[in-house]
């Protein structure tokens, strides 16, 4: 968008791109045009919609009870696992999912403050332009089951409400789909149309998981809140914690249905998730409920787990020698030939974090004091070791998964060269190599990318071809008449055409 200065056109490497609507790319290029084209201001957006995210559901969570409710909550959102990371990253979903979750909260409003039915349609709007149709869905799903299994098909919303909310609905919407109606006709939305019905109906390569799939990853990724929202979902809610249960099956049961499963697929469970597992705290600081050991077991194991993880992770990059012949996969036996420092502070991360769990589960929570120490304990001190953890040991993995190929993509960047990859599928090459607009010749602006990807490898060209590719697809262009070998490191094999 930025190179073309056309804001209105989603492209991957100057070609329409069917998958999403394009508001959070628009934040994406005003953080870019602060912060310059780098990782920091792709990832910045989901940085600002953390912290609204935190400030959200502190005052959703205290208009709803109170203001002990409200950071609670908070707190546990920010100090579990994968809800955590997710701010720290550069995808659509935290931004979409707060819009969702947005809609649904003031759809439940409008039951007793008829007038706020139009905010519902306004951030279910906002959630379309951001991803798709899927965000209707999901908040229609929502509805229609909370209508049918909750209030047993009586009256939910007048005819005017729901007039409202269509109409705020799609106006917002339209701000993006209707001005590329009229630009581009019918044929774009049969192309966006299709993929979303490919999406749902074919497993993509690589994410055909079974069933149970969603249910593991929330159990595990949302750790700790998932052990105390287990409780919630078990017994019965009022009002907005009815909502919350609702929204959970549906988006558990719709992802699990559909074919294609991605980890972030299912991450809107996180907000219902967060919001029982306050219920279940905020009861038991109130001394309404307790524990029972099936929670303090599934704080211990899990927490164990995902410690074990933690400490693997460096201990592996410390021993590879070690690990690399009881590897069968050829690519990640090479990953691992990657040159990275290790200090062995790495592996304390995982223990400390471990040990001071320990330290809370058994503590003495007689009183509300040490109740809050537990609560706060808990959550800042797994927000603390994800923190460090991502400072310290993530880009070290980096190093190991991409990073020959990251600095093979920025030794090209503003040469006059085409960069491609051939036997996978990757977008890294067109953000390091930060390829240019107008950069390939007219003839080669209708094709798709599959089209212009054959063009690199036997078109007629008009300046030097690199390609990257993995070891273990090297087979498939060892021999190819147009390509020639320049060098293999840490897994990743580099190509250059020949003319």
């Amino acid at each position: 968008m930025m190179l073309t200065g056309n804001y209105s056109k989603v492209q991957i490497d100057f070609k329409p791109f069917w998958e999403k609507p394009p508001l959070f790319f628009w934040m994406q290029v005003v953080s870019m045009k602060l912060w310059g084209v780098n990782e920091f201001a792709a990832r910045f957006p989901n940085a600002l919609i953390g912290c609204v995210t935190l400030l959200v559901i502190f005052y959703i969570g205290k208009n709803i009870r109170n203001a002990n409710f409200g950071l609670i909550w908070a707190l546990i959102y920010l100090g579990s696992f994968t809800p955590h990371l997710y701010f720290k990253s550069g995808i659509i979903d935290p931004t979409f999912n707060l819009f969702i979750f947005l809609g649904i909260y003031f759809s439940f409003k409008a039951q007793f403050h008829p007038k706020q039915i139009f905010l519902a349609g306004l951030f279910i709007g906002l959630a379309v332009l951001t991803k798709g149709p899927v965000g209707g869905l999901i908040w229609g799903l929502t509805v229609v089951c909370y209508w049918g299994f909750i209030k047993r098909f009586s009256k939910l919303y007048t005819f005017k409400q729901l007039l409202i909310f269509a109409v705020t609905c799609i106006v917002i919407a339209s701000l993006w789909f209707a001005q590329e109606l009229a630009t581009n006709g019918f044929w774009f939305f049969e192309e966006f149309i299709r993929y979303q019905i490919r999406l749902f109906s074919t497993p993509d390569a690589g994410h055909g998981q079974p069933f149970y799939y969603h249910f593991v990853v929330v159990l595990l990724g949302c750790f700790p809140i998932s052990i105390f929202a287990i409780p919630a979902l078990a017994t019965r809610q009022e009002y907005f914690g009815t909502w919350m249960k609702v929204t959970f099956w549906v988006v558990m049961i719709l992802f699990s249905v559909v074919t294609t499963k991605i980890v972030h697929y299912s991450s809107m469970a996180y907000f219902p998730v967060s919001y029982l597992a306050a219920t279940t705290l905020y009861n038991w600081l109130a001394h309404k409920k307790n524990w029972n050991k099936w929670v303090k077991l599934g704080l211990i194991f899990i927490g164990f787990v995902l410690s074990l993880a933690l400490v693997a992770v460096p201990l592996i990059g410390m021993n590879t020698a070690k690990i690399i012949p009881y590897i069968k996969d050829e690519f990640a036996v090479r990953n691992f030939n990657a040159i990275v420092d290790w200090s062995g502070f790495e592996v304390l991360i995982g223990i400390v974090y471990f040990i001071i769990l320990l330290v809370l589960i058994f503590m003495n929570k007689s009183t509300i004091q040490r109740k809050w120490v537990f609560i706060t304990g808990m959550s800042l001190s797994t927000a603390l070791c994800l923190l460090i953890y991502g400072a310290t040991v993530v880009p070290k993995i980096e190093r190991y998964s991409q990073g020959a190929a990251i600095d093979f993509y920025e030794s090209k960047k503003g040469k006059n060269v085409y960069v491609g990859v051939i036997g996978f599928k990757s977008y890294a090459h067109l953000f390091y190599f930060q390829k240019q607009a107008n950069s390939a010749p007219a003839s080669t602006a209708d094709m798709t990318q599959e089209q212009f990807g054959d063009w690199l490898l036997n078109g007629q060209v008009d300046k030097p071809v690199f390609f990257v590719t993995r070891i273990d697809r090297y087979n498939e262009f060892k021999n190819h008449p147009n390509l020639e070998y320049i060098k293999e490191e840490n897994g990743f094999v580099f190509l250059k055409r020949k003319n």
